[in-house]
């Protein structure tokens, strides 16, 4: 699943960006190289603290992959920390978010959204980790969708490191009913 990739590039931005590595064609050889309509199209567009991101790889017919998202790093660090995203709702079925956090996670503890300290939030089990990090998949309802569309900056994500210990993730909603609506009309 292309969304699932692109949920996965939380460290890799830039790396992300650059186009698949093609095999070296052999010396002499009468391949053609690819032309550079084959490279995908990518459109970024940045609402406060949210980012819409779509890309349309080539093919027939070109089948445009959409998601917002929003990077957060630790205090006093430059490194991405967490990444939760949204990837375009697909008519009929429910909103999907995901979460990418470092791979030193507690699994006995559920990954916890609140949209502000009164909300008691939405809590998910990490779903699977790879290299590049733990991820957890929440559906997001109606009422959910409202409390983050009317939400601040006062968000946390939190979940267990390895250690037991809590780790809380500011989450900012500034921007989030512009960033879901661009991304609904994608």
């Amino acid at each position: 699943m292309l969304v699932g990739s692109l949920m996965m590039a939380i460290a890799g931005s830039a790396a992300a960006q650059q186009p698949p590595r093609r095999p070296a064609a052999a010396p002499h050889s009468d391949q053609e190289q690819p032309a550079a309509s084959e490279a995908p199209q990518r459109t970024t567009a940045t609402y406060d603290d949210w980012v819409v991101q779509c890309e349309t790889p080539p093919g027939s017919p070109p089948q445009k992959v959409c998601e917002m998202a929003q990077v957060t790093q630790l205090q006093g660090k430059n490194l991405p920390f967490s990444r939760i995203g949204i990837p375009r709702p697909v008519k009929g079925q429910p909103v999907k978010l995901i979460v990418q956090v470092p791979v030193n996670v507690s699994f006995v503890t559920n990954v916890r959204i609140r949209a502000d300290d009164s909300d008691p939030g939405m809590a998910a089990p990490f779903a699977r980790c790879l290299p590049s990090g733990c991820f957890a998949e929440f559906e997001v309802k109606d009422d959910t969708l409202k409390k983050f569309r009317a939400g601040s900056s006062a968000g946390k994500l939190s979940f267990a490191d390895a250690g037991g210990h809590e780790v809380v993730v500011p989450l900012s909603f500034k921007g989030f009913v512009q960033a879901y609506d661009a991304l609904l009309k994608e």
